[in-house]
């Protein structure tokens, strides 16, 4: 019996002693394996062992000599239609630091957010903002995508729809944004979010999907508690964090189909934010542009909710039937304003505009702001002293919110 079954079986018998007939076994072991080592190579060589046992050498498998594998296998300079689109527009998006007085002899940043440059015209450019972004700004200091820091001018700002615009020296400007068309978007496209968020993350791109083309949010203005506005929005996923309000969200195209506004900043939501459609923002930027103000038609009255009138006031006061639940209650007129000219008092009932039902101020600012215009002249159905009268209205243009 060989060497190896001898060790064997001795450590079978003697398992504490484990020298005697081991370090033969071992030697036996090299020698063999140096026989093998230096046999085979001979007998390949002599053709009596097939060639396909040897592994194939680096020229046969494509590895080594070809200096271009890597570049057959992976595409280092990856390219997609995202990638064309941030491309495209990431140079027109800014950072946008709103700096304010602290004391008589000093100030500092108090925001930041961000901004897209949209127009370029001679020796000045423009940019969109929000509105939050820039109030109480002392100075503003704007930050171009190459590291260059400009003085803005602020323009005019637009609270009720979040906007503002500041002009630029145009010296240093070399990308201005394209706007493309939101009332084309639909639920489940692409949307991308250039801004910088936190401040501190200039250029930043997310990416996500349209959730909803057409969702309006409530704004309160005055924290009040009541809405002021019912704003329309374009929502998406795309992750919109502080900072990111004023920035751009762009479609596959590259093109601007929103201005980052907001986000519902709770801890157990994620996923929702929130941009102003380009289609709702052009007049208004062109309106701020050109005039440093939003002109809107004007009424010229104080309102507030007929709903918020108890019962008594509603019985003793304003002597409206009981049939009459919605509507809206005139509590000042502004002098030499179209409510003023047309004869109307405080304490009038409005429940209709132009043929439209009336509910409470929200509605009538959405008749003002989006189906009259400066110069209109409209049927307004109130209720003086229970008694349902209609006046014509010539509305006004001016900065005024109703």
């Amino acid at each position: 019996m060989g060497y190896y079954d001898d060790d064997y079986e001795s450590s079978s018998r003697q398992k504490g002693n484990r020298g005697g007939k081991f370090l033969p076994a071992l030697l036996g072991a090299i020698l063999g394996g140096l026989l093998v080592l230096f046999t085979v190579p001979a007998l390949g060589g002599a053709g009596l062992l097939p060639d396909n046992l040897y592994p194939p050498n680096e020229e046969q498998n494509g590895l080594g000599t070809d200096e271009n594998a890597v570049e057959k296998n992976v595409d280092v300079n990856v390219t997609t239609n995202v990638t064309d689109a941030v491309d495209k527009a990431s140079d027109a998006v800014v950072e946008v630091v709103n700096i304010q007085r602290t004391d008589f002899w000093s100030q500092q940043p108090a925001g930041t957010g961000s901004g897209v440059i949209y127009k370029k015209e001679g020796n000045k450019a423009y940019v969109v903002t929000n509105h939050h972004v820039v109030e109480d700004a002392n100075q503003i200091e704007i930050t171009l995508s190459n590291g260059s820091k400009l003085k803005g001018t602020l323009r005019g700002t637009d609270p009720l729809m979040d906007l503002a615009v500041v002009e630029i020296d145009s010296s240093k400007v070399d990308s201005v944004a394209e706007f493309g068309v939101s009332g084309d978007l639909k639920r489940g496209e692409p949307a991308i979010a250039i801004g910088n968020p936190l401040g501190n993350f200039p250029g930043s791109v997310t990416q996500g999907v349209v959730s909803s083309a057409d969702r309006s949010i409530p704004v309160d203005l005055d924290q009040d508690g009541n809405p002021d506005w019912q704003a329309e929005v374009i929502q998406t996923d795309a992750a919109i964090n502080p900072g990111n309000s004023g920035g751009a969200l762009i479609n596959i195209a590259g093109q601007v189909i929103g201005i980052n506004s907001s986000k519902i900043a709770q801890n157990e939501v994620e996923g929702i934010g929130f941009a102003i459609p380009s289609d709702v923002a052009k007049p208004i930027i062109e309106d701020l542009e050109k005039y440093g103000e939003t002109r809107r038609p004007f009424l010229g009255v104080n309102i507030i909710p007929l709903s918020q009138v108890n019962t008594y006031q509603r019985e003793q006061t304003l002597k409206i039937p009981n049939s009459v639940q919605d509507g809206v209650v005139v509590m000042e007129i502004t002098p030499a304003s179209p409510a003023a000219r047309a004869g109307m008092k405080e304490m009038d009932v409005i429940t209709e505009m132009g043929g439209e039902k009336i509910k409470d101020p929200v509605a009538l600012r959405k008749f003002l702001y989006t189906k009259a215009k400066i110069g209109d002249e409209i049927d307004i159905t109130f209720y003086r002293d229970g008694k349902k009268q209609t006046v014509k209205v010539e509305l006004s243009g001016g900065r005024q919110t109703q």
